[in-house]
């Protein structure tokens, strides 16, 4: 039996902390055939990423360090050692891989010899759950402590269930409120999981079936809606439409605004009117914040720029303040579909002296974006024409949601 830690010897890189006192084990070791899939089940990528390796990521997040058994095919040992390596940082030590056997309790069987020993309690959890949130996890941790039981995270039944008979008609309906859809993880104090499975002598399919069998009480705690197991290509689709929905959609985009100084004209920067200044040259009010800020909105959002919605030809927006761009930039992407997330804006300027009125600006365009917006200045060291005083840029990113 192949049984190798990820990362061999040396430091852990515990600084002398105490051993894990919870362990896991990932069963990855099925063929997956109704999954119709070329390679084992666990390995079939799930929206980018193997379910093996999107079970061992949850295993990583809980609160608790534990230490991590995955049990792979033989052919698949190096895979199984290489996802464990990539996403197990720090942890890498505590994650073994070894090879599964002919049935699913073998299999549980080898990873359980490999688990150290000392252990308060062993979760046993099929990678084919691959959705199956820690807080689940977590649960059923905290009730075999409590209840020193096996403990199985349990869905209610929710359809009509009928009885059969060997010749298929319909002979009675069993009372569902009686009845639950076993998940994983499953969990089991440790010493009294270890004497079932060397005591027993029947080939069970369900871990707390075994643990029952041998005399162990078995509780249940709730389960989750996305702990399903992945078995038919359809129970794949699902998972990645899950996923996709419940993906941020994220969008982000960049505006630049130039002018150069008027003398002739008010200054107005942010939004905010700076008397004693020279004023920008444009069609409105040579607001560079206010105009680069509306450029990343609409870039974010793909709706073109500020000259495509704005153009100098609309004596709508002649002399038009900055504040009045963005308001009617707000519209576009709220009708979009998009909310504002924030905005990071960089002046780069000789004059107005921006730092006595940042905080003045920031308020003023955070409240008419309704997010968080954060404005920066600097000047370029006498290079270039903002070195030499002729004008303003300004650069502004944006962030989206949808």
């Amino acid at each position: 039996m192949d049984q190798q830690p990820v990362a061999g010897g040396g430091d852990s890189g515990d600084g002398g902390l105490p051993a894990p006192v919870i362990g896991v084990v990932v069963v990855a070791a099925g063929s997956g055939t109704r999954l119709g899939a070329p390679e084992p089940k666990a390995f079939v990528s799930l929206a980018g990423r193997s379910m093996l390796e999107r079970a061992l990521a949850t295993v990583l997040s809980l609160a608790e360090r534990a230490a991590i058994v995955v049990v792979a095919p033989p052919s698949h040992q190096q895979q199984a050692r290489d996802i464990a390596q990539r996403i197990g940082g720090f942890a890498r030590d505590h994650i073994a891989v070894v090879e599964g056997g002919a049935t699913r309790q073998i299999s549980v069987a080898r990873g359980l010899a490999a688990l150290p020993a000392g252990l308060e309690a062993v979760l046993v959890h099929d990678a084919a759950r691959a959705l199956q949130p820690a807080v689940v996890f977590e649960r059923v941790i905290a009730r075999v402590r409590e209840s020193g039981a096996g403990v199985i995270p349990v869905m209610p039944v929710v359809d009509t269930i009928a009885r059969r008979d060997g010749a298929g008609r319909v002979i009675g309906q069993v009372d569902r409120a009686e009845l639950a859809a076993v998940q994983t993880p499953q969990g089991f104090p440790a010493e009294a999981y270890r004497a079932a499975l060397v005591a027993t002598i029947t080939e069970y399919t369900d871990d707390a079936g075994m643990f029952a069998a041998a005399g162990g009480a078995v509780v249940a705690v709730d389960g989750d809606a996305h702990g399903f197991k992945v078995t038919t290509p359809w129970d794949l689709r699902r998972a990645e439409l899950l996923l996709e929905s419940e993906r941020p959609r994220v969008r982000t985009g960049i505006g630049i605004d130039v002018h150069a100084y008027d003398e002739h004209s008010p200054m107005w920067l942010g939004g905010l009117y700076w008397p004693n200044e020279p004023g920008l040259a444009g069609h409105s009010d040579g607001d560079a914040i206010s105009h680069a800020i509306c450029d990343a909105l609409l870039s974010a959002a793909g709706l073109g720029d500020i000259g495509s919605r704005f153009g100098v030809d609309d004596p709508r927006f002649a002399d038009a303040r900055g504040a009045v761009f963005l308001a009617a930039t707000l519209e576009f992407v709220r009708a979009a579909g998009f909310e504002v997330v924030n905005v990071a804006v960089q002046v780069v300027a000789r004059r107005p002296q921006f730092s006595p009125r940042r905080h003045e600006v920031e308020a003023l365009l955070t409240g008419i974006l309704g997010a968080p917006v954060s404005v920066a200045a600097t000047t370029s060291d006498g290079l270039g024409f903002t070195g030499r005083g002729e004008g303003v840029t300004a650069v502004a990113t944006a962030l989206l949601s949808a």
